[in-house]
């Protein structure tokens, strides 16, 4: 047994050793052996390769402005390991963790010691996430977003009221397949027969496999791009503004606390599984509850201001779907504006590709590494590029010197990008 809540999230990660094992016969071995928490918890279950963590965050703060309690199940983290399980958006506390840790520790003891082998770090913590939703603190509503891919992420044991798809690209091609028609068989593994699920994906192929899985599964799927319409959408100074028509409702000038062109899409999804849990009797909510719902959502590391002077952004862009919609929302809120980007990424991304789209609005790009197994060297990055003014340092910390040198230039905007686990270090150096 553990005594200290270090003591207990370093047993957590030293079971990154096992890597990845997508599958679900480890969890509901556990979950069998915690009383199967995840058939007690009011879960909405959510993948997709980018916009999961914006839509949560949406969807949250819709629920809480109506008075309901919301409990969330994200990864990664950005500001402390607490946040992944959270109540109404707070982080559960250490000794809450350390309890958990305690409870589940014998049990993935014995597990190791079976023919399914050992728990996952990811396992465990998703594990922890069930039991403290079910035997620890109650909510109304649990929002669940998955870690990799949805048919064989841990957290396809849940039992959900409602299943959502926010998007579909090139992400985990090792694991997921090298198709946008692959991946999409394996986010729409979350689909439970006769749950309804709601979707943003686009693509007509990747479209085409969720409604396909939707219907073998009589499950009723609703499509945002198929029902929804966007009118007069423009970027504000702190996020963005436009009209959503649903086939239920009409919102006039919706706004987003959330900067990104991408984020009127996560915002409209949001919007529709708070319309499906209203018809459903699940909630009650007035058109005010959304309007400030929305507006008031925060996320952090998505296009978040974190300096004035100069204006410095933090942005998780992790993939090339990612940088693309990172580009369209720099064209769209800094077109006049001199664009600097810091930039890393982890070694198994494709991030010649990543680096080349980003030089199309960049001025200057500095190249680093960090303190993480997986993290690419900061030259193997720099001589992808193309751009005449770059640079490199393994050192995060010459990122702050970056951003001190452009303090004295008024059109300077300085865009820190790729790895969440990058972001997530240079939050915390500049801003703790």
């Amino acid at each position: 047994m553990f005594t200290t809540y270090h003591e207990a999230i370093e047993w957590i990660h030293s079971r990154l050793a096992f890597g990845v094992k997508p599958g679900l016969e480890r969890m509901k071995w556990l979950m069998n052996r915690l009383g199967n928490p995840e058939q007690s918890i009011k879960a909405v279950h959510v993948a997709g390769t980018n916009g999961k963590g914006s839509t949560i965050a949406f969807t949250r703060s819709v629920l809480q402005e109506a008075g309901y309690s919301v409990g969330t199940f994200t990864s990664p983290f950005i500001l402390t390991f607490n946040e992944r399980i959270s109540v109404n958006g707070k982080p559960i506390e250490d000794e809450e963790w350390l309890s958990l840790v305690n409870e589940i520790k014998p049990l993935v003891d014995e597990l190791d010691q079976t023919e399914l082998g050992a728990a996952t770090e990811f396992e465990i913590i998703t594990a922890c996430a069930f039991a403290y939703f079910a035997h620890v603190h109650q909510v109304d509503f649990v929002l669940l977003e998955t870690g990799l891919g949805g048919r064989l992420d841990s957290t396809n044991i849940a039992v959900p009221i409602l299943t959502a798809i926010t998007s579909i690209g090139h992400d985990h091609m090792a694991i997921l397949g090298d198709t946008l028609e692959q991946i999409a068989a394996e986010k729409a593994g979350i689909i439970k027969a006769g749950i309804p699920m709601i979707t943003a994906v686009h693509q007509p192929e990747a479209l085409a496999v969720i409604q396909n899985t939707a219907k073998e599964k009589n499950a009723e799927c609703i499509s945002l791009h198929d029902t929804c319409r966007f009118d007069e959408q423009q970027p504000t100074e702190t996020g963005e503004r436009f009209t959503l028509r649903t086939s239920r409702g009409q919102y006039p000038q919706l706004e987003t606390g959330l900067i990104g062109t991408h984020q009127r899409q996560n915002a409209s999804l949001a919007v529709l599984l708070i319309e499906w849990l209203e018809q459903e009797g699940y909630i009650t909510v007035t058109k005010e509850q959304i309007y400030e719902g929305i507006r008031q959502a925060v996320w952090a590391g998505r296009f978040e201001k974190i300096k004035d002077q100069p204006r410095v952004y933090l942005d998780g862009a992790h993939n090339e779907e990612g940088i693309d919609r990172l580009i369209e929302t720099v064209q769209a809120h800094f077109s006049s504006k001199q664009v600097h980007i810091c930039f890393s990424a982890l070694k198994d991304k494709p991030y010649k590709q990543m680096i080349q789209k980003l030089e199309a609005v960049s001025s200057s790009i500095h190249f680093v590494s960090f303190d993480f197994p997986r993290a690419e060297s900061a030259e193997k990055l720099y001589v992808c590029s193309q751009l005449d003014a770059k640079s490199y340092d393994d050192d995060p910390r010459t990122v702050l010197e970056f951003i001190e040198e452009k303090s004295d230039d008024p059109s300077a905007v300085v865009l820190v990008t790729g790895s969440l686990y990058f972001i997530s270090d240079i939050r915390n150096r500049m801003i703790g």
